[in-house]
């Protein structure tokens, strides 16, 4: 297997761990906020050992004392909404509408790429950032209420992304930045549910629930580490296309396993966003193939015979 062939396998990993979270946040009975508390600290106990064992922790606090502190802690912000958000969503019976936010996201991005980065909105762009609009549309007159689960994590997500894209740190040392200014905050309030101050604290009382709480730091680090590995080694229209896995199988878990409904205004709005989503892939491709081939030409035009 070549090295492309090893990325698509990586990712598809990482997208399947991701796809089917779903079902372990539903299966561990313990509150949204405990569960995100959990998550933060020990997705940093994972990612500090890791950066630890290859020599590379200083990178945390050099990001965090940085030039770019305040994109940090704003992007720290931002992940532990985005991660709470969808684990309560999980939990209260929104899975599918969270699938669709992850399935809306790029869109978002591509918005926000023309708004904050001036870029430009080619056609199939526009095209897929209308059907997305369009699905919103049809599924908030259908059901008599916005998507706003979807929409929330849609709209966190994206900026998150463009913050990230600026900082201009490895992925592993950004996020352990970003989980290392939330740690306090989430050590405050597992201290505050053992003093029994507020409810919950199952940790170290339950033990089949101790033992699947760390699992949380894996769920999150270990696809990370497989998705960043693997988009190294793909070409970027591959990419966009793969990490499509991630909200399917989230989806699938949704009306599958959780036995959510899907409704008849659920398959216009995903069929306009998987058009919309083919439109934008379609698009990727053309872009990633031109860059190529500009790449290519530029090469043989200083080629000296």
């Amino acid at each position: 297997m070549g090295e492309a062939g090893k990325g698509i396998v990586a990712i598809m990993a990482a997208c399947l761990i991701w796809g089917l979270a779903p079902i372990y946040y539903r299966l561990v009975d313990v509150p949204p906020m405990e569960m995100l508390a959990h998550r933060t600290l020990w997705t940093l106990l994972f990612f500090g050992l890791l950066l630890a064992v290859q020599g590379r922790f200083r990178a945390v606090p050099a990001l965090i004392a940085g030039p770019h502190r305040l994109r940090v802690w704003l992007a720290a912000a931002i992940v532990s909404f985005n991660w709470g958000f969808f684990i309560w969503a999980v939990k209260g019976g929104y899975a599918l509408e969270a699938s669709l936010g992850y399935y809306i996201f790029p869109l978002v991005a591509v918005v926000l790429g023309v708004v904050v980065l001036r870029e430009r909105l080619s056609i199939g762009q526009g095209l897929a950032v209308a059907l997305a609009a369009a699905a919103v549309g049809v599924l908030t007159y259908g059901l008599g209420v916005a998507p706003w689960v979807a929409l929330g994590l849609a709209f966190s997500f994206a900026p998150y992304m463009l913050l990230k894209k600026r900082l201009d740190a490895p992925a592993v040392v950004s996020v352990t930045a970003e989980v290392a200014l939330m740690a306090p905050f989430a050590i405050g309030l597992l201290a505050m549910q053992w003093a029994g101050v507020v409810q919950g604290g199952a940790f170290g009382r339950d033990a089949g629930i101790s033992l699947l709480l760390p699992v949380t730091g894996l769920i999150t680090g270990g696809p990370l580490i497989l998705f960043s590995w693997g988009a190294k080694r793909v070409r970027l229209s591959t990419l966009g296309l793969v990490q499509y896995l991630n909200p399917t199988l989230q989806m699938l878990s949704a009306v599958v396993v959780f036995a959510e409904p899907f409704t008849f205004w659920h398959r216009i709005a995903f069929g306009m966003i998987w058009a919309g989503l083919a439109a934008y892939s379609f698009e990727s491709w053309r872009q990633d193939r031109a860059a190529r081939s500009a790449a290519v030409s530029d090469g043989a035009s200083g080629t000296v015979v």
